[in-house]
């Protein structure tokens, strides 16, 4: 299992709809909106970095609004 923060930028006033989409995505634990060079992160799960990719391309990218992803994997140390 690999867990991560999709930090992810939108276009002008689509925070608050990108947010509640991305919650409608298994995998997508928890999407808030936040202030800062990013509008909206999220918390997601996926079995193996093969799958986070999936979910982030095809899922993530895939809202009306997203313009761009940075996704940091949480590592345990």
């Amino acid at each position: 299992m690999i867990d991560a923060y999709v930090l992810i930028q939108t276009e002008i006033g689509k925070q608050l709809p990108v947010a509640t989409a991305l919650t409608e995505f298994p995998g997508v634990a928890q999407a808030v909106v936040v202030t800062g060079p990013y509008d909206v992160i999220a918390r997601v799960s996926a079995a193996d970095v093969n799958a986070l990719g999936g979910l982030i391309v095809t899922d993530i990218q895939s809202v009306d609004g997203v313009v761009r992803t940075l996704t940091s994997p949480i590592v345990h140390i």
